[in-house]
Formats: structure tokens, C-alpha cells, sequence
């Protein structure tokens, strides 16, 4: 049986925001997406937890990243 157990999500967590963001945002290109609207949907996916005041740019640019990778690697 598949589990639909999802993990917490915090800010350092680069690679599930990245396949959660694939997940729940498939039509949003991260080549285009700027940082106050990558945090925004971050903040907005099930299972995030983190503070919003903890994010910086660099997490940000972080996440873009490997959500770029994770795209084009599938």
C-alpha cells in the first residue's frame, strides 16, 4: 500500500520543497519564477512548517536549483 505520508517541510529542505513544488505546482517554470513568489508558494504547500521570516534569498536560489535539476532529470 502506497503511504500518503508527507514529510514537514522547512526552509533547509531543498530537495522536498523542490518535488513538492513539482507536485503541486507542475505548470510553473523555475527559469521565470522570482523570489517573493517562490516563497510564497512555499509557504503555501502542504506540510510546510518553518517560520517565513526564516528564508533568505540564498535558500531561495537554493530551492530554484534543484527544482530546476529535479525537472530536467526526469
Amino acid at each position: 500500500m502506497i503511504s500518503d505520508y508527507r514529510p514537514a517541510l522547512y526552509w533547509d529542505s531543498a530537495f522536498a520543497i523542490a518535488l513538492a513544488l513539482i507536485e503541486n505546482h507542475p505548470k510553473v517554470d523555475p527559469e521565470k519564477i522570482g523570489l517573493e513568489e517562490l516563497a510564497s508558494l512555499v509557504e503555501r504547500l502542504p506540510g510546510f512548517v518553518d517560520d517565513p521570516d526564516f528564508v533568505t534569498d540564498r535558500i531561495l536560489l537554493d530551492i530554484i536549483v534543484v527544482w530546476y535539476e529535479e525537472l530536467h532529470s526526469l
